[in-house]
């Protein structure tokens, strides 16, 4: 039963990424495989490095407000590449309406800044069991 592998992304312009960091070693403390792409990528570049890294869940941390952009051009780019089995969630500063629309579009759930980390670490967990059922 191999580990989960997750891929925490910084997308887009912003330079912000202690929030990315701390969820990244979290989850390493979790038990999980962590790879962290750092700053400036783009969904393609995100999408490319999930692809060759095996992951089972994408996580973007997007503090820019560019979210509405950002998930779905991901959401179509795993499409695109028959990658619908990759959990994608994330956080960061996304206003409760929105993250409504990108729950239908099919992005997973997305935390706001101060939620515990083993809240994000027990989602994904049953995430990824569930996906592997």
């Amino acid at each position: 039963n191999r580990p989960i592998r997750v891929l925490v992304a910084k997308v887009g312009l912003d330079g912000h990424d202690r929030g990315a960091k701390v969820i990244a070693a979290a989850l390493k403390d979790a038990g999980m495989e962590v790879i962290y792409t750092g700053l400036r990528q783009t969904p393609e570049m995100v999408v490319q490095a999930a692809l060759q890294e095996d992951v089972d869940v994408i996580g973007v941390s997007i503090l820019s407000g560019a979210h509405m952009t950002v998930f779905p051009a991901l959401i179509r780019l795993l499409k695109e590449h028959h990658l619908e089995h990759i959990v994608l969630t994330g956080g960061g500063i996304i206003p409760e309406d929105d993250m409504v629309v990108l729950r239908d579009m099919g992005v997973g759930a997305l935390f706001s800044p101060g939620t515990p980390t083993t809240d994000i670490a027990n989602y994904i967990r049953s995430m990824v069991e569930m996906r592997r059922s």
